[in-house]
């Protein structure tokens, strides 16, 4: 099964963002992962924070999924409207384009958005 998971939430306003996450570190272990940050949920993606609870880390998870081969991809217009450069985002994170995610939608089987 090839999954997408589309996340538009930040990631330290509510659990959608951290949900959504566990359950693309469970599914990535027996299934095809991608990801793409839009909106706020961007800011999940940006290196150097600490989050105040360490087991509630989304940049840690990114990594974890990332280590594991999923393609983590951010919106560019996302990150420029909010002075985001390419330098801040965690090294599993790439700046990507709608145009990528229309094609991965195309190749999902199932797309999951939070």
């Amino acid at each position: 099964m090839k999954y997408l998971f589309i996340f538009n939430d930040s990631p330290y306003g509510s659990q959608r963002t951290y949900n959504g996450l566990r359950l693309a570190v469970a599914l990535s272990k027996q299934s095809a992962v991608r990801i793409f940050l839009l909106g706020d949920a961007v800011t999940s993606a940006i290196a150097g924070l600490t989050p105040a609870h360490a087991d509630y880390n989304p940049q840690e998870m990114l990594r974890q999924l990332g280590g594991r081969g999923v393609t983590i991809g951010v919106c560019r217009t996302c990150l420029e409207a909010r002075g985001i450069p390419d330098e801040m985002l965690i090294s599993e994170a790439k700046r990507s384009t709608l145009d990528e995610l229309v094609a991965w939608t195309d190749e999902a089987e199932k797309v999951l958005m939070f």
